[in-house]
C-alpha cells in the first residue's frame, strides 16, 4: 500500500505542522515496530520541511545510538552530556541552538550542519530518545518548531 503526505507549501509553518502531525499519527497508528514508525517519521519531517538531516538517537547502555534518519550520514554514538543531542538528553529539555558553532563542545557530525534544535522524548520522565534535527542555514529553528517538534515527541513516546 502506497503513502502520500499531504504537504501544502503555500501554509505557515505552524500550519503545516498542524496538518503533517496527524498524518504521522494515521501513519504509525497499529504499527508496532519502532524502527518502522521512527523511519518513516523522520522521513515524513524531511519531506514536509526539507531538513537537512533529521533523525532519532535512541538510549542505549549509557549512550545514543543512531536510529533511523534522513540526511548525510552521521555520528553513530553519542555520550551523555555531550554535544547538542547528549546535553539535551543529560538536561531532559529542548535545546535549539541558533549557531551550533557558539554552542560549547557541539560535535561537528557534518561540517554543513548550522543549526540544530533537539527534542527529547520521554517515557514515564526517562529520556528514551532525542529527536535531532539539523538545518545548514543559521537561526534556522524557533519556538513554533520547538511547540511542534515537542507534541511530536508525546507522540513518539508511545512508541516505547
Amino acid at each position: 500500500m502506497a503513502e502520500d503526505l499531504l504537504i501544502d507549501r503555500t501554509l505557515s509553518k505552524a500550519q503545516q505542522y498542524q496538518a503533517l502531525l496527524p498524518q504521522i499519527e494515521a501513519l504509525t497508528t497499529g504499527e508496532t515496530d519502532l524502527v518502522a514508525n521512527l523511519a518513516n517519521t523522520m522521513a515524513a519531517l524531511r519531506e514536509a520541511f526539507n531538513f537537512f538531516w533529521v533523525g532519532a538517537y535512541l538510549v542505549k547502555n549509557d549512550e545514543l545510538v543512531l536510529g533511523p534518519f534522513q540526511g548525510p550520514v552521521a555520528c553513530t554514538r553519542i555520550r551523555r552530556g555531550k554535544g547538542v543531542c547528549g546535553s539535551s538528553w543529560a538536561e531532559a529539555r529542548t535545546l535549539l541552538v541558533p549557531d551550533v558553532e557558539q554552542f560549547p563542545g557541539h560535535i561537528a557530525c557534518s561540517s554543513a550542519s548550522r543549526s540544530e534544535i533537539v527534542v527529547p522524548v520521554l517515557k514515564e520522565g526517562t529520556v528514551v530518545m532525542v529527536l535531532d534535527v539539523d538545518s545548514d542555514q543559521l537561526d534556522d529553528f524557533d519556538e513554533t518548531d520547538q511547540q511542534y517538534l515537542e507534541e511530536l515527541a508525546r507522540l513518539m513516546a508511545r512508541w516505547f
